[in-house]
This record gives C-alpha cells, sequence and structure tokens, in this order.
C-alpha cells in the first residue's frame, strides 16, 4: 500500500515540475486584451443603453451599421465634451 502512494506522489512532483517548464507558444499582450474587452464592453453598454441590437461580431466590423453607429456616437460624446466649456451666441443680432 506504501508503494503506491509514494508512486502517485512522486508522479504528482514529476506532473508539476513539467507544468512549470512549459510557456505560452503566444506571447501574452496584457494591454491589447485589455482594449478589446473593455472595448466590448461599451459597444455592449451602448446597445444596451440605445436599444440596438448587440452582436459581438460586429466589433471593429467597419461595414456593421451598429458599429457605424457607435463611433457615430462616440464622436458625438468626444465632441460634447470638447465643447462642455464653450458658451454658443445663436442669436445673432
Amino acid at each position: 500500500m506504501q508503494k503506491t502512494t509514494k508512486m502517485a506522489v512522486q508522479f504528482i512532483i514529476q506532473t508539476i515540475d513539467k507544468r512549470e517548464k512549459l510557456k505560452m507558444a503566444i506571447e501574452f499582450n496584457r494591454v491589447a486584451y485589455d482594449k478589446v474587452f473593455n472595448d466590448l464592453d461599451k459597444f455592449r453598454d451602448y446597445c444596451r443603453f440605445e436599444g440596438k441590437v448587440f452582436n459581438e461580431k460586429d466589433l471593429y466590423k467597419s461595414d456593421a451599421p451598429m458599429w457605424i453607429a457607435y463611433n457615430k456616437h462616440q464622436g458625438w460624446l468626444r465632441a460634447k465634451a470638447r465643447n462642455a466649456d464653450k458658451k454658443f451666441n445663436n442669436r445673432r443680432n
């Protein structure tokens, strides 16, 4: 009984050692992954609040109508923030 336990423990230790030596073939780029998932969350929130149909395949697809509408909305938000402190005099004498 002790031999099997000893062998099982040795096998587990060997497999843990092998896992530590393995490396991913693709370099993990946290900044790129964070950007994609943050953009996906913003796109999903836009679709949810504006009542649009959300399809995650449309993310970064330039010919998708929802992505076009989202980009226009983002441009409007940037212009609104840029002009927030400005006073426009629409009444001209």
